[in-house]
């Protein structure tokens, strides 16, 4: 077969679009993107909340709750969750080549790691500018099972943001389910720096 001039200049256009197909759908969506900046626009304040959804209760969850927008980049937004005087969680949301990423920070008072750290998922559709959903990943299964936690291999995390109305935090799978609203039109007090945190 004869390559001529103009074949190969078809072949190398298809072989570009092809390309930027696929680059544009390993981007994150625009709804990533802008849920995203409107997270990151909160950053450096802090927000009461409450517990509206738990059909499993547990004295974990009976303090006074906030969140803080604390620490914030081009490419992560971290938020310690601050329960009573529990400062060992934080929501770490990072955006990624085609998405964004929820893990769960946990550390000890002494700073160290906990065992169940990281964990979280990974968007598996573009979701919606006031929604992103996260199924557990693989790293978060194989945890939940050295933990003797299989029930929550099939988590999956919410967070849904309402620009100067509210931001809820929320874990489903069969049989739990777990939510979290916060204020978001009133600022509160920053609370103190979640342990193993700079100051």
């Amino acid at each position: 077969m004869q390559i001529t001039k103009k074949t190969l200049l078809i072949n190398t256009f298809t072989l570009a679009a092809t390309f930027m197909s696929l680059s544009a759908a390993a981007a994150p969506s625009p709804a990533q993107l802008q849920f995203f900046d409107q997270l990151k626009s909160l950053c450096g304040k802090a927000f009461a909340g409450k517990t509206t959804l738990d059909n499993q209760p547990s004295a974990a969850f009976s303090g006074d709750m906030v969140m803080h927008v604390r620490d914030c980049s081009d490419t992560q937004i971290q938020v310690p969750f601050v329960v009573g005087e529990n400062r060992s969680r934080t929501w770490i949301i990072t955006k990624t080549a085609d998405g964004l990423q929820l893990q769960h920070q946990h550390k000890h008072e002494d700073g160290s790691d906990d065992i169940s750290t990281m964990y979280g998922g990974h968007t598996a559709t573009p979701g919606w500018t006031e929604a992103q959903s996260f199924p557990a990943d693989d790293y978060s299964k194989n945890l939940f099972i050295k933990t003797k936690m299989p029930q929550s291999i099939g988590n999956t995390w919410h967070m849904y943001l309402y620009p100067n109305e509210s931001f809820s935090y929320r874990l489903t799978r069969e049989g739990r389910e777990f939510r979290v609203d916060f204020d978001l039109t009133k600022a509160v007090a920053l609370p103190k720096a979640n342990w193993g945190a700079a100051k």
